[in-house]
This record gives structure tokens, sequence and C-alpha cells, in this order.
């Protein structure tokens, strides 16, 4: 005889087949069907684009090339051309300024911090490496312990305090693909702090920080590209490799060891000319290396014999001018002359008056001669 079964049996067996039925369509589910699946669930969350990747865009400088001039720039922050490294003070958005993002790192220990010596010069040595807590020891930044741990708040990094970036740049040639390259190889950041009393501001130079160590993790910091197009984004790598920065010569790697102030007597005008020579040497090398182009050679030389042949002409103009003007000038006392001659017209009409026939002629007391007409 079948046995009736209860409400608790028939529930329990409903429960049994789903969970057969479930594991039976996960087991027919294809093997790369589930694959894609995993991997879309963990990528999820994962942000996507040109400026997200996870590998440095510039290329790696060579140890044999045959020219290379190094040069030390000030990146001056307050410039719209670098503003995009200050931008956020704390961070908002999903946007992080380039300080927080590298003081971030150094925190987590991905990134070593090299001392900035009195030379000012980079050391890379592992004896020169500086502990993230005695950077915050030195500059008074606040911080909480917890065993070995270091804790540091957002608002507590003195992003806004870093205005100045000091970074070293190589010029090179790169003879397996005979083109010049510029890479940036160091980073420092500088803090500007005031006194208490309101007196100007004073730089102190952070660490130095090897760009080959930032530059894996500088692809996946956005920055805003633009102050008018907000949506606008760029890493901060390809800011760096494209050169977009903007940054006066402080020093150059030279035999004598000098930065660009003592050479040039701190004038400022002095210092000026000094970088823009620099800048020019590098130019020309650049230009000279495989000889100027002969098309480009001719068309410049047609411009400069078309500006000659135009400033010749108006030279000739000028100078025809000048031989024409004491002509136009000359004609002026001939007008003066038949201006005066007016009075000499009056002078004959009373000549006239006196050389007509006269009957008597009388002195007057005061000697002057009065005529007289008769009547007829």
């Amino acid at each position: 005889m079948h046995r009736l079964y209860s409400n608790l049996e028939l529930r329990t067996l409903v429960c049994l087949f789903l969970l057969a039925t479930m594991g039976l369509t996960a087991v027919a589910q294809p093997p790369a069907r589930r694959k894609a699946a995993v991997e879309n669930k963990s990528t999820k969350s994962v942000r996507t684009g040109s400026a997200y990747r996870d590998f440095p865009v510039g290329q790696a400088m060579p140890q044999d090339v045959p020219w290379r001039r190094d040069i030390y720039r000030t990146l001056d922050l307050t410039l719209d051309e670098n503003a995009m490294l200050y931008y956020p003070i704390v961070p908002q958005d999903g946007y992080e300024s380039l300080f927080t993002y590298i003081f971030h790192l150094l925190l987590r220990g991905e990134i070593k911090a090299y001392d900035y010596t009195l030379d000012g010069l980079e050391n890379f040595k592992e004896k020169n490496v500086v502990k993230v807590r005695d950077l915050m020891d030195r500059y008074q930044i606040f911080y909480e312990t917890n065993g070995d741990k270091v804790r540091v708040n957002d608002v507590d990094i003195p992003s806004h305090q870093v205005k100045v970036y000091f970074i070293k740049e190589s010029e090179y040639y790169d003879q397996n693909t005979s083109t010049f390259r510029k890479r940036v190889t160091a980073l420092c950041p500088v803090l500007k702090r005031g006194d208490d009393f309101g007196g100007s501001e004073s730089q102190y130079p952070m660490f130095w920080v090897k760009y080959d160590d930032l530059a894996p993790y500088l692809c996946s910091l956005v920055l805003m590209g633009s102050n008018y197009n907000n949506a606008s984004k760029l890493s901060a790598d390809d800011y760096f490799t494209l050169g977009r920065y903007k940054g006066a010569i402080y020093r150059t790697t030279n035999l004598q060891d000098k930065i660009l102030i003592n050479d040039a007597d701190a004038d400022p005008e002095a210092v000026k000319r000094e970088q823009q020579r620099i800048d020019r040497e590098i130019v020309d090398f650049k230009d000279h290396m495989f000889g100027r182009d002969s098309v480009a050679m001719a068309k410049a030389a047609a411009e400069q014999a078309k500006a000659d042949s135009i400033a010749a002409a108006d030279g000739k103009v000028k100078k025809d001018k000048v031989a024409k003007a004491p002509t136009r000038r000359a004609a002026t006392p001939k007008a003066t002359t038949v201006k005066a001659e007016k009075p000499k017209k009056q002078k004959s009409a009373s000549k006239s008056n006196v050389s007509k026939p006269k009957s008597s002629a009388n002195r007057s007391s005061n000697g002057t001669l009065s005529v007289r007409r008769e009547r007829r």
C-alpha cells in the first residue's frame, strides 16, 4: 500500500529536487562561459580606459647612449601648465594630487624615498634611503601609530603646501631608433612654508624619488587635464612623458658642479639669458645632428632674400622722399615774397600821389611836406 507523505516530508523532497536541478545546471554550463563569468565579476569594479593602463608608457633610457644632457628644472604649480599636479588638495571625486598619491605609496612601502642632501643632487644608493616616519617627524606631519602600522589622515597630508617640484630630465640621442628623446629621471616635492609672523615663504625640498620606480603607479593616477573642460583626463605618466609641464632651468650637470644661479651671479636677467642659451644649445645640436635639409635651407634662403628685397625697397622709397623734401621747402619762400610785395604797392601808390602836378607845396611846422591842389 502506498503511504501518504506528510507536509514536512513533501517540503524536504521539493528542496532536494531544486538543489539537484541547480547543481546539474552549473555542471552543464560550458567551462569557457564559467571562466568568463568569473572574470567579469572580478573586473566589474575595475576602471577601464587609456588613462588606467597598468604599464608605463615612456620608454626607458638606454645606458649606452652616445649623447645626453641632464637638466634640473623647477615646476611652479601656480602655472596653468603645472596646476593639474596640485588639484585637488584633499582627494575627491576619484581625483587626488600627485603628492598625496606619492605619500600613500610611501606609507604602503611600494616605493622608496631618498634623502635630499645639501648639494641638491639625487643619490639613489641604499644608504641614502629615508624612512617615512623620519620624514613626518622632520616636517611635523601628524600621524597615528598602532604597533608597526602608521596611519595618516588625508587632511593631515601637507598637499596644499607642496607648490613646487624639482625634476631632473635627460635629453638624449637614442642610436637604436636614431631619434632624440626626453625622459624624466627623478622628482622631488618641495614644501613652501612661512613663519609664524607672516613672513615670506621658504622652500624645503623633502626627498628624491626615482621616476622609474614611480612610473608604473603613475599610469593609474588620473589628472584633470583642463580648466575649461573638466571631463578631460590625462594620466600622470602621460603628462610627464609628453612633456606637458613647464619649468625653468636652475641647474645642469657640468664639470665644475655649479648651479645656474652661481654662474650668473644671481642676476635675474643674466639667469634668464643663461637659461635661453642652454635651451638654444640643445635645439642647435638637434638641428645639426643630421645636417640641415637642403629643401628647408633653400626655402629659408628664398624667404630671407624676399625680406631683404622688401627692406631695400622701403629704404629706397625713404631716400627718394628725403631727396625731394628740399624742393618742396623752396616753394615756401616764393609765397612769402609774393606776400611781401603788397606793402610795395602801397608805397608806389603814395608816390603816384606825390608825382601828380601840384600848384604849390608848403612845409608844415613839423617838417612834413603838404600838397595842395588848385581849383580850376
